[in-house]
């Protein structure tokens, strides 16, 4: 391609749309060669487009939401931004049911319903041959009626374990753990049952309940799953073990978010969102609580250790790098599936936002100083240095002092919460509240997710 080396302007002209088949090289004045040089104006059809999805978004929200999904379904950091987007426009997002889910994200009763689509090891022909079995018999009354019904041959163990730990059984039995210890000995059951109605043959039970046939194809009896063997009762996963086997069928957590218990107790740190990131002043100190989904050890060329995190909060999914010094500090705590609280700053190179983290705490080690003030003590200016001199005294190395300081004053039944800027965060937790006891301000410890 050879570089155009003048202009000429030519005034208002007509203008044509050359297509053209193999080359888009153009011979023009003075044996110049232009490339490309046709006219395509694509704003008027751009625009219009932009119209279209605004208008959908605004007065079809659910259906064009739903449809946003689908067409990114393959794409986790996509899926999980609209979904976080859903959130901010009040949509809720259901995680998958065996009873009720679609191929794709279905708009249903005002709330998105998850596409089976979108769930890991489930094929087209797992969800095809599940639809066809829901279509003939109706809903799904438990795991050995599902079992029962579906086409195992199409329908493998995996496929069924992955609808189990994604939650689109939990309509049936919200115990997965109970449903996974059953799998093991009702899939067999169901093979076995097939395996009989393929060679027309019926076991014991269907010949006493009438649903057996020599001459055609037997049709399961009414409620037969009943009779499918299931293991002894079992207690469901922990929360934090049944979160983290959906996140990794779905790639994300959609039926309840580590994270979400903690929302309102560590706003009183002030905390961003990760999808606020890019919009926050390179070099900006901030603070976010985060789930930890993976650590990448990297050793630099003087041979010292670091780490690059993965990390996610309820908006989106981020990267964050911890240089060496600070690695040699807190690498013990950087466990995946952790949820931390980092503080960083923001730093821009390579046209990419990262956030360097300086520090860190595991949430549920995270304390405060809780310090009770009477209106006298709060308004007076001598208390109040006094009150400070303490905090500073003990808030040590500015890296290390992770203990947030939070003010009550109690005037008759009014109970105000005063938070202390970052400067007067202390070190040691025990040591500050002696401190204070000893220059007679009432004062306590008191964990940050108890609030």
């Amino acid at each position: 391609m050879v570089k155009i080396l003048t202009r000429k302007s030519l005034g208002t002209q007509q203008v044509y749309d050359i297509g053209v088949k193999n080359d888009h090289n153009f011979a023009i004045k003075n044996g110049l060669i232009a490339a490309n040089c046709f006219n395509k104006s694509h704003s008027t059809a751009y625009g219009y487009v932009t119209y279209q999805t605004a208008y959908l978004k605004a007065n079809y929200p659910l259906e064009y939401m739903a449809a946003l999904l689908t067409a990114n379904s393959g794409d986790t950091d996509k899926v999980q931004k609209y979904i976080s987007t859903c959130l901010s426009m009040k949509i809720t997002i259901e995680p998958p049911d065996i009873n009720r889910s679609g191929v794709d994200f279905t708009p249903l009763d005002k709330k998105i319903l998850f596409g089976l689509s979108a769930v890991r090891n489930v094929g087209q022909n797992a969800i095809a041959a599940i639809l066809a079995a829901r279509d003939e018999g109706g809903e799904f009354q438990a795991l050995g009626d599902f079992c029962d019904r579906v086409d195992l041959g199409t329908v493998n163990r995996r496929t069924v374990q992955s609808l189990i730990h994604c939650g689109a059984f939990d309509q049936i039995n919200p115990n997965r753990n109970q449903l996974i210890h059953d799998l093991e000995l009702v899939y067999d059951w169901g093979q076995s049952r097939a395996k009989d109605r393929a060679s027309g043959q019926g076991n014991l039970f269907d010949l006493f309940g009438g649903g057996f046939s020599s001459t055609s194809t037997a049709s399961p009896i009414k409620n037969a799953f009943e009779m499918a063997p299931k293991a002894k009762p079992i207690a469901d996963f922990p929360p934090q073990e049944k979160l983290r086997l959906e996140k990794e069928i779905l790639g994300f957590y959609v039926s309840d978010h580590p994270l979400k218990s903690l929302n309102q107790s560590t706003k009183i740190l002030t905390p961003i969102n990760l999808n606020q990131i890019g919009d926050r002043q390179e070099g900006s100190l901030i603070c976010a609580v985060v789930m930890l989904n993976g650590v990448k050890k990297v050793i630099t060329k003087k041979g010292d250790p670091m780490a690059i995190l993965q990390i996610e909060d309820l908006t989106a999914q981020s990267e964050a790098v911890v240089f060496p010094r600070t690695y040699e500090r807190i690498h013990p705590l950087l466990e995946v599936d952790a949820r931390l609280i980092l503080w960083g700053k923001i730093d821009r190179r390579d046209e990419q936002t990262q956030l360097i983290v300086e520090n860190t705490e595991i949430v549920e080690n995270i304390q405060m100083v809780m310090v009770e003030l009477t209106p006298h003590q709060a308004t007076t200016i001598e208390e109040q240095d006094r009150l400070r001199t303490i905090l500073k005294e003990h808030s040590g190395e500015k890296e290390k002092a992770k203990v947030p300081v939070i003010g009550i004053v109690q005037a008759g039944t009014s109970r105000q919460l005063i938070r202390f800027g970052r400067q007067f965060w202390v070190q040691d937790s025990m040591s500050t509240i002696q401190a204070l006891k000893n220059a007679s301000f009432t004062a306590h410890i008191q964990q940050l997710h108890q609030t």
